[in-house]
Order: structure tokens, then sequence, then C-alpha cells
């Protein structure tokens, strides 16, 4: 049985213990982002580039589960449900959003100029209004740009180097997904005469589109394809790398997982340290940076990837200059 005095000490020390408590939850609160991407949810690659920025942000304090709630929303490529995804998202008040490609990164802005939005793999941030510079951002969006003017040239380079024969290239894209898409193909058209080479560029929206181009590419000798940065090719690549295969058609592509999935050779940023260097964005912003005062940021790593397998069915040999090059070659 408790005394009167040892009652009433016990009720001081709670008395005293409950502001402390107080805080303790009010500053664990758990804290909620809203990711919205133009990928599907059971393709590895993107589960690849998710892994990579939660495990960053674990490393940053901030874990998934425990005080941090992140919603997911997968658009799979299709266009026409991105806003209907960015609305959820945002009817879900979260702290933050993190949106990856152009068209999220449009459909986010236009919902809200108070709620950050931290974007990945966005081309020509200035131009597409979305910031008013790269250095001063301005509003509420900040992120990760990825247009690099020498990737029209390297793309070039590298498939001269492998196919010395090489005369035409076509180069393909989805207006929708890639409305950046000028962009990457004058910096092609820019390059092409150093290369001796002449430039067909080509919508495609579909399938079928796809299998039309390549074969038109094929159609002659001397034909080279070009894989536009652009979540549609990222979604449609197996058909991509497919065609190219059966068309024996050698092709570059941005996206390293395409080299890896038997596409001939890649080479773009790393994307998978945008998503590591996207969680620190997070972080700073949770603790109270503004993402207005944070510069929006260039790729800083690029990776050549060039997969043997597939230039031995193609007859091509790699030369030597490119396999030292290579960050990653698959045997």
């Amino acid at each position: 049985m408790i005394q009167r005095r040892e009652f009433i000490t016990l009720l001081g020390g709670a008395a005293v213990a409950w502001p402390v408590a107080a805080r303790a939850q009010q500053s664990e609160r758990t804290r909620r982002i809203g990711v919205l991407l133009n990928l599907s949810e059971d393709d590895l690659e993107a589960q690849r580039l998710i892994t990579a920025f939660r495990e960053a942000l674990a490393q940053l304090g901030w874990n998934d589960g425990r005080n941090l709630r992140i919603d997911y929303r997968w658009a799979g490529g299709d266009v026409g449900r991105i806003r209907t995804l960015a609305k959820e998202l945002m009817e879900l008040t979260p702290d933050i959003t993190v949106g990856y490609g152009t068209p999220v990164v449009v459909a986010l802005q236009q919902l809200t100029r108070s709620i950050p939005i931290v974007f990945l793999s966005v081309t020509d941030p200035v131009g597409q209004g979305l910031v008013e510079s790269l250095t001063h951002p301005g509003g509420n969006i900040t992120g990760f740009a990825v247009f690099e003017i020498s990737l029209g040239t390297k793309w070039l380079e590298v498939l001269k180097q492998m196919t010395p024969g090489l005369k035409r290239v076509v180069t393909i894209y989805n207006p929708k997904t890639a409305p950046y898409y000028p962009l990457y193909l004058r910096a092609i058209e820019q390059a092409a005469p150093s290369f001796a080479v002449e430039t067909i560029a080509l919508e495609v929206n579909n399938d079928a589109e796809i299998e039309h181009a390549i074969s038109a590419a094929a159609r002659q000798s001397g034909g080279g394809l070009i894989v536009m940065p652009d979540t549609f090719n990222m979604v449609h690549r197996r058909t991509t790398i497919g065609l190219a295969a059966q068309h024996r058609l050698p092709a570059i592509y941005y996206f390293p997982f395409f080299a890896r999935e038997g596409g001939l050779i890649s080479y773009g940023p790393d994307e998978i340290d945008m998503f590591r260097r996207t969680a620190g964005y997070v972080d700073r912003i949770l603790k109270g940076a503004k993402a207005s005062d944070l510069p929006v940021q260039q790729p800083i790593a690029f990776r050549l990837v060039i997969n043997l397998k597939a230039a031995k069915a193609l007859e091509v040999t790699v030369p030597d200059k490119l396999l030292v090059a290579a960050d990653e070659v698959i045997e």
C-alpha cells in the first residue's frame, strides 16, 4: 500500500516527467514524404533506385516506419495517370514530395507552391519554368538535373568507335514523357558532322512504333541507334533491346541497366548516386532548410557500361580504349 507521502512524491515526479515525455514525442513525430515516379513498381531497377534512396535516408537518421513515412505512387510510363497520382499524394499533406522525371515534377508543381519538392532526372529545369535559376531556384522546388550537352558527342563517339562504318543514327523518344527532347537532339545534331554521320529523330508512342523505328534504322548498312533518356524508353526497354538484337543494330543507351539487360552499351549519369544525393536534400529540408536556398545540382558521376556478349552477337569488336574506360564490363 502506497503511503500519502510516497504518493505525493510519485505524483510530483510524474508531473515533471510528463512535459519531458511530451517534448520527446513531439521531437520524434513521424515526418511524411510523398514519392512519385513515372516508373513501374515491379521494375527491379526502379526498386534498386528506391532502395538506394531509403538506405541513404537511414544513414542520415530517417527510417521508414519509425520517424518517417514514405508514400509511393507509380505511374508506370502512363502520362495520363501522373496528375491523378500527384493529387493523391498532395491530399496526404506530406512534409516533402520527391518527383522522378520531368512530367511528374511539372504535375507536382502545378498542385502546390508551398510543399517542398525535390526532383530527380529533370532536363533543363530553368527552360521548363520549374526554377528561376540553378543557383537560386526560388519557390518551393529544387533537385538534380541531368542534361549535359557533351552527352550527344559522347554517344556518337562511342558508337563510331564500336562501329567505324557508322553512317546514320536514329534517335527514338516519346515527346509526352520527354518534352525536353529538342535539347538532346540539338546536341546530337551539332556533334554529327564531326563523325560524318547523318541523324534521324523518330517519335515513338508504343511498341509498334519502336519496331518501325528500329527496322527503319537497320534497313541499310551503317545504321545505329541512340535511345533517348526517357521514362517511356525505360519502361519499354525490353522491346527496344530485343528488337535491336533481332535487327543486329548497334545501339547506345542512357541508363546502365539497358546494357546489363542485353543492350550493347550505355553511357549516362549514375542515377543511383543521384537518388542518394536526393536523400541529402530531403534531410536538409526536414531539418529546416528551404528548397529555394538549395541550388539545383548537375550530375557528378557518369557510367560507361559495355556488354561483351551483345557485342559478340553483333560481331562488333570493342576497342581496348573503350574497355579500359568502361566502369562496368559485362562478360
